[in-house]
């Protein structure tokens, strides 16, 4: 199976390799940040974020009550299963979650869906 990537091609050139120069960019890489029209100091938070640029996680809905679950399972010692999406995102959250509690001597299992 061939797949070949696209992306908006209708993108300021000049910008472009500005950003590439500035940020330290492939062209293809400066391409893609410029079509999004971002301000030189919104491709700095993109490129380079901090805990501060995250969205506040408890804006979720119900997120008290899963840190409220997870401590509980904490301070337990529970063994914990985590249900997570098999796609890029899905593999990484679960991992960053599943590492988290093995840190603290949780025993974690992890079943994706398929």
């Amino acid at each position: 199976m061939n797949k070949k990537w696209q992306y908006n091609n209708n993108i300021n050139k000049e910008r472009a390799k500005e950003i590439a120069n500035k940020f330290n960019l492939s062209l293809i890489t400066a391409e893609i940040i410029s079509s999004k029209n971002l301000s030189d100091d919104k491709i700095k938070i993109f490129l380079d974020p901090t805990r501060n640029d995250f969205y506040d996680p408890f804006l979720l809905p119900d997120m008290e009550k899963a840190v409220d679950r997870i401590i509980r399972a904490i301070d337990n010692k529970e063994n914990v299963l985590i249900y997570g999406d098999y796609d890029v995102d899905g593999i990484t959250s679960t991992t960053v979650l599943r590492n988290f509690l093995e840190e603290r001597g949780l025993e974690v299992r992890i079943l994706h869906t398929e």
